[in-house]
Parts: structure tokens; C-alpha cells; sequence
């Protein structure tokens, strides 16, 4: 029997590729998104407790209480709304599962999902494996904000849910109140479900607002908002996030999630639970810390031939190489691993069709000052 590829437009992700990249050369790895300083100490010991008092088997499907329960007081904190925590919030393994989830629990052979370009690389196989087809709407090339009317124009009658993220991912664009009102009417008028990827919600700068859908009811009222306690908490490796939805999605949510990881890591929910209610002050705190990273990260790279964009939230820095080099992403950021030992993530994987003679890299800033210093001092000789 032939074995035939259910996904034959994916291989290894650029992710894993640039970190085995950067692992074989000894390249500072600014290229995968995850935080290389230390997991709150308040956290590590909650999980140590769970674990001593025997909380290590099968947590309840949809999540432990305690957490559901801490997510609803902090949602409503967050953005004035609360939540049902036995009917409106799954505890899932990582955002990634929630994303997939959803997906499967609402998009079936044949139907169109609409995904912004670039986007997530877990987005579109998903959708493929769900029997759908995605349909790829691109940003501004330059400032990455929604074209309206073009996502409008892409709803037609198969179109079956609209995924967006903001803060976005690679750009750190987000989405302000006219984006919301522009939303909201295209949602009320087609009558398509929403995944409002939302992981990096506290981490937002300059005293912006995160515009959250939950903050809306006439959009959470038919959208899945994923959040990421690993981007929250500095543990992107425990691989805890969490889905709110209104009671008949998240229903058929937790249909695909029953079968698909069951559960989560029981300990570290019970540690997220006593986090989020005793040390509020770190998600409050986040965005000021990430911004401090920011603004030191960008001054570093003023001594660089690399010209930074604009950052509104999110821990990636996206850089314009062009003064450096005339290679296409990919090639670039591989010399850039190979031979000056920096480790970055190229954008064209992140679109159907990368625009003609981009030249931008993205760079994780969510990294220790020493990490950060040891890849300048290699960035300064480009």
C-alpha cells in the first residue's frame, strides 16, 4: 500500500530547522520564540507543591476547577467580562491544541477558513486536515494592518470561520478600536465564526489597550479566543493554554479535545490557579518588562546595519536587511546562522505568497541582557 501525505505541502518547521541550525553552529538563537531567563519563582514552587501533595493524575477534561475558575476572575479583571467557568473555559495542552481544536470543531470538508498573511505556520495545516481550504489575505507589506475590505471581499457562501491575531505574530501589530468596528461589522453581516488568537495579550506597549474580542460581546458571542499561560509565565515547555467560547462552541471544542490530548498537565494547572490569584501584579507587569526589552533591544540594533520596525506588542523584532544583504529571507537567515552566528526566523514561511523583494528577518527579544549583548556584538560586523 502506498502511503499517501494528508498534509503535502508540510515539512519541518522553519522553527525547528533555524534551532537545529543555530544548535550545530553555536549561533545565539534569536530565532524561536521562547523566553531564555527564568519561570517565576512563585510558579516553580506551586508546581513543586502540586506534585508533593499528589495532584499528578488525569485533571478533569475541560480543566481543574481552581484554574477555570482563577482564568474567570482574571478575564473579567482584564476585560470586564466573566466568563462561565464550567461552561466557557477548556484548559488545553498549549495554544497550538486550541487553534486545532477549534478548527475541527467547526470547519468541515469542502468549507473555506480565511487566515491574514503572514500567519502562524499551525494555522493552514489545521484547516487542511479538517478538509478545508484556507484562504490567504494579505496585510500591509509594510505596516501589516487589516485590509477590511479585502477580508470582506474573501467571506463568501463556503467561508466558514475568520482567524485573526493581535498582538500579531511576527509583526507585533495590533489591532485598535476602528480595526474592532470594522470586525464586528463584517461578523454580524456574514454570520462566519471567529479564532481570535490572542497569546500575547498582556504583552503590549506605549499604554496601549489590547483590544481582547472578549471585551465585545456582539464578537465573543460567536468566536474561540486563545490564550497562552506560556507566554504569560515563561514556560512556553509546560504547554498549558486555554480556549473561552460561548457554551454550544465550546461544547464542540471540547469533542475534538477529549479525544486529542484528554487533558492537561494536572500540577501545573493547580500551579497557574494559585499564580494568577496570589501574583496578579505579573500579567499586570508584563507588558512594562517586555517593553524595558524592547526599547533596549531596538537602541542596540540602531549600532547595526539592520533598520527595526515599529514593535506595538508581542516579544519579535522584525528587521529590514536590505542595507545588508540582496539574499531572499530563507538564504539570508541561514547565513546569518552559518556564518555570523545569529540565529533569526525568515518571514516567508508565515505566507501562501511572500511579497516580491521583501527583506525582513524576525528576532526574539524575550531573551537575558547577556544573550541579547552576545548577538549584537555579532550583529554590529554585518
Amino acid at each position: 500500500m502506498t502511503l499517501a501525505t494528508k498534509l503535502p505541502k508540510v515539512g519541518t518547521t522553519i522553527f525547528t530547522v533555524m534551532s537545529q541550525l543555530a544548535l550545530e553552529h553555536q549561533a545565539v538563537n534569536l530565532g524561536q520564540g521562547f523566553p531564555d531567563f527564568d519561570v517565576p519563582q512563585r510558579l516553580v514552587d506551586a508546581l513543586a507543591r502540586a506534585m508533593a501533595e499528589g495532584k499528578n493524575q488525569y485533571a478533569p477534561m475541560t480543566g481543574v476547577p481552581a484554574l477555570r475558575q482563577a482564568i474567570a476572575d482574571k478575564t473579567e479583571a482584564c476585560y470586564g467580562y466573566r466568563p462561565d467557568a464550567d461552561a466557557e473555559i477548556t484548559v488545553v495542552s498549549g495554544a497550538s491544541e486550541a487553534i486545532f481544536d477549534a478548527v475541527q470543531a467547526v470547519v468541515r470538508p469542502g468549507e473555506e477558513v480565511v487566515v491574514l498573511d503572514p500567519c502562524y505556520d499551525s494555522y493552514e495545516p489545521a484547516i487542511d486536515l479538517a478538509g478545508g481550504r484556507a484562504v490567504h489575505v494579505p496585510l500591509d507589506p509594510v505596516t501589516f494592518a487589516v485590509d477590511w475590505d479585502r477580508v470582506r471581499a474573501a467571506i463568501g457562501p463556503n467561508t466558514r470561520l475568520l482567524m485573526v491575531n493581535s498582538p500579531h505574530n511576527p509583526s507585533g501589530a495590533m489591532f485598535d478600536a476602528d480595526d474592532i468596528a470594522r470586525l464586528s461589522d463584517i461578523v454580524e453581516s456574514t454570520g462566519v465564526w471567529l479564532l481570535s488568537d490572542e497569546v500575547y495579550e498582556h504583552i503590549v506597549f506605549d499604554g496601549r489597550r489590547h483590544e481582547s474580542v472578549l471585551r465585545y460581546p456582539q464578537l465573543r458571542e460567536r468566536a474561540f479566543v486563545v490564550s497562552s499561560f506560556g507566554k504569560t509565565y515563561h514556560c512556553t515547555g509546560w504547554k498549558i493554554g486555554y480556549c473561552i467560547a460561548p457554551p454550544a462552541l465550546s461544547a464542540e471544542l471540547r469533542k475534538v479535545h477529549q479525544y486529542n490530548s484528554f487533558c492537561s498537565f494536572a500540577p501545573a494547572q493547580w500551579a497557574f490557579a494559585e499564580m494568577i490569584r496570589d501574583e496578579p501584579e505579573h500579567y499586570r507587569q508584563l507588558g512594562a518588562f517586555y517593553q524595558d526589552k524592547r526599547d533596549g533591544f531596538r537602541e542596540q540594533l540602531s549600532t547595526t546595519r539592520l533598520k527595526p520596525l515599529p514593535v506595538p506588542g508581542g516579544y519579535f523584532q522584525l528587521v529590514d536587511y536590505s542595507a545588508v544583504s540582496d539574499l531572499d529571507d530563507a538564504a539570508f537567515c541561514r547565513w546569518l546562522t552559518m556564518e555570523k552566528g545569529v540565529a533569526a526566523i525568515p518571514l516567508s514561511p508565515f505566507y501562501e505568497s511572500p511579497p516580491a523583494g521583501q527583506r525582513l528577518a524576525r528576532l526574539c527579544f524575550a531573551k537575558n541582557q547577556a544573550t541579547l549583548d552576545a548577538a549584537i556584538k555579532r550583529l554590529v560586523s554585518l
